[in-house]
């Protein structure tokens, strides 16, 4: 069934943002575009703090910790600090902290996930280390993995190559209850300004492929940010808005855990896509961009 939205008026935006006690934002198409910060964010931030808001940055992007991302922030101007910031990477250590996690990882993604890793104490191998190595299929050649190896986690990797896939591949093929976890499944990502590159789901596609696996997502839409951010600052879902430009992630996130859901249209979502026959996820509110919010006016105290 088509989806339905109403553009966001004044008046529903002064009704939205005194109902919300804590924002979250999405960061990619949202708060910037690769490096460019989009106009109108920092006063945006700036108002929403000014009225009391808990302000929360989520991000499927796994390639930074949330110490890197803090230094992203830091440099587009806007002052973030790490507890603020829950990127994929992060939700990734975050879950295997969750289950009292003993064994090695394996890693096809960037210094985001090792650097959160290495913050909950987990050990692992690959990841950067692996991303110039090569098979070269000699006749006999067998590539051998390491039996420690509990869970394979899958995040946005520049360096992916035939070496990773296949060792993730016999990890979870071949030892004994190895987990197969995604940091998320979106198809395309915002490297830079100019276009649409291909996301983290080309890479746990690969996986899924080869093991005919399906992974534990632990980044948006799944549920496991947004129980763990709820559960840390002790927040009702009815009192979040969550702030987005993917229907399929953001958007799908907030409304399938209880939120108050807004569709900004300054990153991959267009108005007619938003509109199409075929979309069935619909925001409560969609608009422009989030200095939109811009509109409101303070309470008086």
């Amino acid at each position: 069934m088509k989806a339905a939205a109403n553009r966001l008026g004044d008046s529903d935006a002064q009704k939205l943002v005194d109902a919300t006690e804590t924002f979250i934002f999405d960061c990619d198409g949202v708060i910037w575009k690769g490096d460019s910060l989009i106009e109108g964010v920092p006063e945006t931030l700036d108002l929403l703090r000014s009225m009391g808001k808990r302000l929360i940055f989520v991000t499927n992007n796994s390639t930074k910790s949330r110490a890197g991302y803090t230094k992203k922030f830091e440099s587009l101007g806007l002052n973030v600090n790490a507890e603020e910031i829950f990127s994929s990477s992060f939700a990734a250590a975050a879950y295997l902290e969750s289950i009292d996690f003993k064994k090695k990882a394996y890693v096809v993604g960037e210094t985001g996930i090792l650097e959160e890793l290495d913050g909950v104490g987990v050990e692992y191998i690959g990841g950067e280390a692996d991303a110039g190595k090569q098979v070269t299929l000699a006749s006999g050649e067998l590539m051998h993995h390491d039996p420690d190896v509990g869970a394979v986690i899958v995040g946005f990797d520049r360096n992916v190559n035939y070496y990773k896939i296949q060792y993730a591949t016999l990890c979870i093929r071949e030892n004994p209850g190895c987990m197969f976890i995604a940091t998320n499944t979106d198809a395309v990502t915002h490297l830079t300004d100019a276009q649409e590159w291909a996301g983290n789901g080309s890479m746990v596609g690969a996986i899924k492929g080869s093991t005919k696996r399906e992974p534990i997502v632990v980044g948006k839409p799944a549920a496991f940010m947004l129980d763990y951010i709820a559960n840390k600052f002790n927040i009702r879902k009815d009192q979040i808005t969550m702030v987005g430009d993917r229907l399929d992630t953001d958007i799908l996130f907030g409304n399938d855990g209880g939120l108050n859901t807004l569709l900004v249209l300054s990153g991959v979502t267009t108005e007619e896509m938003l509109k199409s026959d075929d979309n069935t996820i619909a925001p409560n509110f969609y608009t422009n961009k989030l200095a939109d919010l811009l509109s409101v006016k303070p309470v008086a105290v």
